[in-house]
């Protein structure tokens, strides 16, 4: 199996349809499945979200994974789905079914009136996250020994530390214990994540701007220290 996560957690990038076409290519006369992750899908700031499920020959190999928490708030109820061919869908139902039952009725009722209500609110809440993420990839950027591409979907920035010689490990809990500012070890995505921490910009941009104060603050306080 194959795991595509775009719009991706924790960098925020996105899967361009060449991506697409190419792992398609790769993956259509193999038997691999690909597990398509695309909780992400509405939080997009440019271009159309494409799922791999649509290129030639690659639905029946895919399963489609999405559900409530990103896209309509719900992060609490927990309520998904997954999408696939009816033959590998009866025996993922069955380990549902002993796994975790069901999602509860009031829970339910909740996606259908999201799904069927006015999809405006999504649409105010990208241009705000659009907002958010301008703001804090700009004031990451502006901070010496700190450099930050700019995500092109979810809520997440993965900034680079490497030029502060720092552990991600040791800048997460310094960030949290001296600046008072939450933030995640890239290595708890993997070792490939050493150098990098991630941010989520799922907050208010006054409170994106104190963390950027703070941040920059204890980051100038430590490149002095070094000097």
């Amino acid at each position: 199996m194959v795991v595509l996560n775009s719009p991706h957690n924790p960098t925020g990038s996105v899967l361009s349809p060449k991506d697409l076409d190419e792992i398609a290519t790769l993956l259509r006369d193999r038997e691999i499945f690909v597990l398509s992750d695309e909780i992400y899908s509405k939080i997009l700031y440019e271009g159309v979200h494409e799922s791999i499920a649509t290129r030639p020959g690659m639905v029946e190999k895919t399963i489609l994974l999405d559900g409530f928490s990103k896209t309509y708030a719900m992060t609490g109820w927990r309520l998904g789905y997954g999408v696939m061919n009816p033959t590998l869908a009866k025996h993922v139902a069955r380990l549902a079914t002993n796994v975790y039952s069901c999602a509860t009725s009031f829970v339910q009722r909740a996606g259908i009136a999201a799904l069927g209500g006015s999809q405006e609110p999504i649409l105010a809440m990208v241009r705000e996250f659009h907002r958010r993420r301008d703001e804090i990839v700009a004031g990451l950027c502006a901070i010496p020994g700190l450099t930050c591409q700019k995500p092109a979907g979810a809520f997440y920035v993965f900034p680079s530390i490497k030029a502060l010689n720092l552990k991600s490990a040791d800048a997460e809990r310094m960030f949290l214990e001296e600046a008072g500012v939450a933030v995640l070890s890239g290595t708890a995505f993997g070792p490939r994540g050493e150098g990098y921490i991630r941010l989520s910009y799922a907050n208010s941009i006054e409170n994106i701007r104190k963390a950027l104060r703070r941040i920059g603050a204890l980051v100038g306080s430590q490149v002095r220290a070094a000097r």
